[in-house]
């Protein structure tokens, strides 16, 4: 039963064929919410007095039972509290303006806003003669604490990560930036979850044009409910032509904030433990926040190094199948010698080697990822080291071609972000099946148009090769070579901040 309908405004709306009375009627409350159980109600006489008369509602799970009875409830009925009060518009009055215990009180006259605050966490006391409501927030305390991160390991930056409640994240944020510029905008996304959404960015910093264009974005969410990030992507990204992430994502608040300092806009989202932040491009994806916690050279060396094993993880494999299958006057004679010794017992061809060790590298890693922690790890190194061990004493695989794959599959590992990684695995493969047409040549049809892909995509209007394209006075060494945090006086130009310098 589809209940309310989103304008193109963070307002919502009942659908047409079942719109909510103006009038707050405790009947047709109890009608919409009583037919689940955990809706819970009460007659309340407010002062001990039968005349003044009000329902407490609730629903049970999202609101802390204690804090109702505390806050709400006990003060309600105290009769001093109400003593020479003869009217319900007077005991509401007098409700609203401080007479219980709860800081924030809500005055609701339109039964959608209502419906909403109690599928939010909030109690309400329904005024039925009056047709008004008072909400008051009584979330329960129940979530999951603040831990260290999973996916994105901290090994010098802060230990905290995002969770999946909503306001733990932008406290966490809050106390990584104490900047009294920082705006959070917030609207509704999901026409039956209604998560709430914060758009982040630091007034007379971010552009204007990046808040505007993701603002527009996030209200034009149009689904049942977000519990994905898929759910994200797909509406802000538009058109996810591309198997390469656009929109970076993490599960840490100091990166998180590092990006909104950068100019850059932030997206949090409610039961989604982690940050968006727009735009990205491919050298983003590349960097990890302890490369500001380690010395220039050091940063730069290991972020050379990853580009490097990026070209390594994609390519490799695809070039010992060209050069094996069709160039093999390339090799080192004895390296040459060494590969046809190896190979003479093996009954498989080259490419259905690597193409079959890619394929059983991918299910390991696959496994181990959907089995528990501790049994996940064990699969993943005894798989490893049983597959690969009795296939070569099998002769059913080469020893080179062990190597090769196993080569590239560590140097796949050294990019630190999950999607990036996850889209140069595709690249492997789609790379050996080129050099397996036409050698070489597949390679290097494939890399040129890889590289053309690359740079026809861009992400809020940045190209997706900044800096490499050395658009807008950047110069592309910047990409790869850190320079000292002295020499690093004004933010990324293509990122078009108000603010242009960081440092005076």
């Amino acid at each position: 039963m589809g209940i309310f309908k989103r304008r193109r405004t963070s307002e919502w709306h009942p659908l047409p064929q079942e719109r909510f009375p103006e009038r707050i009627s405790f009947d047709y409350v109890k009608q919409i919410l009583g037919r689940s159980d955990d809706f819970n109600s009460k007659l309340l006489f407010l002062g001990g007095d039968p005349t003044l008369k009000a329902y407490i509602c609730f629903i049970d799970g999202i609101v802390s039972s204690e804090s109702i009875v505390r806050d709400v409830i006990r003060p309600a009925t105290d009769p001093e509290r109400f003593e020479g009060i003869n009217s319900n518009r007077a005991a509401a009055e007098m409700i609203f303006h401080g007479a219980v215990f709860n800081f924030n009180v809500q005055r609701r006259e339109r039964t959608d806003d209502l419906i909403n605050d109690m599928l939010g966490g909030f109690s309400a006391l329904i005024f039925d003669d009056l047709g008004i409501a008072l909400t008051f927030e009584t979330r329960t305390g129940d979530k999951r604490s603040v831990e260290q991160p999973t996916m994105e390991r901290a090994v010098k930056g802060s230990k905290d990560s995002f969770n999946e409640t909503y306001r733990v994240n932008t406290s966490l944020l809050r106390r990584k930036l104490r900047d009294p510029a920082l705006r959070i905008e917030e609207q509704n996304v999901g026409r039956r979850s209604l998560s709430r959404a914060g758009i982040i960015y630091v007034d007379g910093l971010t552009n204007p044009e990046f808040v505007a264009q993701l603002r527009s974005r996030v209200e034009d969410i149009d689904v049942d409910a977000v519990l994905s990030t898929g759910n994200i992507e797909e509406y802000v990204l538009r058109q996810r032509r591309t198997i390469f992430p656009q929109m970076i994502m993490t599960e840490r608040p100091d990166k998180f904030a590092m990006g909104i300092m950068e100019g850059r806009v932030g997206l949090l989202v409610d039961g989604l433990p982690m940050g968006f932040l727009i735009p990205a491009n491919i050298s983003d994806f590349f960097r990890v926040p302890e490369d500001n916690s380690m010395h220039w050279l050091v940063a730069s060396m290991l972020t050379v190094l990853r580009y490097v094993a990026l070209f390594i993880s994609v390519f490799l494999p695809a070039v010992y199948v060209a050069v094996t299958m069709y160039q093999p006057q390339m090799m080192p004679v004895k390296l040459l010698l060494s590969i046809i010794e190896s190979r003479q017992t093996v009954p498989f061809s080259t490419a259905a080697e690597v193409l079959g060790m890619l394929v059983v590298f991918e299910l390991l890693q696959e496994a181990s990822l959907r089995l528990p922690q501790t049994v996940g790890n064990t699969v993943s190194i005894i798989g490893g080291l049983v597959v690969g061990q009795s296939a070569v004493e099998a002769k059913v695989i080469s020893p080179v071609v062990v190597i090769i794959v196993a080569l590239a599959g560590i140097t796949g590992f050294t990019v630190p972000n999950h999607d990036m990684a996850s889209a140069l695995r595709l690249c492997r493969l789609a790379a050996v099946l080129l050099a397996l047409v036409s050698g070489l040549y597949g390679v290097l049809f494939g890399s040129v148009l890889l590289l053309y892909h690359l740079c026809s995509l861009e992400c809020f209007g940045v190209a997706y090769m900044q800096p490499f394209t050395g658009e807008g006075g950047v110069r592309p060494w910047r990409a790869i070579v850190k320079p000292p945090l002295k020499e690093q006086k004004e933010r990324k130009s293509f990122l078009k901040t108000m603010d242009v310098r960081n440092q005076k």
